[in-house]
């Protein structure tokens, strides 16, 4: 049984010291950080972007569309 637990340890300690999947987390996260900051924009540039067409409109017919 001891065995086991000896060998349980080193992969253990191997998955610890292993760092390359470190790398790929952070692309991650930047790559989410991204993606929030974009629908942030969109979303800010798109609620502008309806009142100023509204505005364009409402200065074309008269009336509000």
């Amino acid at each position: 049984m001891s065995t086991f637990f000896q060998a349980l340890g080193q992969s253990v300690g191997r998955f610890l010291a292993d760092e390359e999947g470190v790398t790929a987390i952070e692309y991650g996260l930047i790559a989410a950080l991204v993606a929030v900051a974009i629908v942030v924009a969109v979303t800010a540039l798109g609620t502008e972007l309806s009142a100023i067409f509204a505005n364009i409109c409402l200065k074309l017919k008269g009336t509000a569309c």
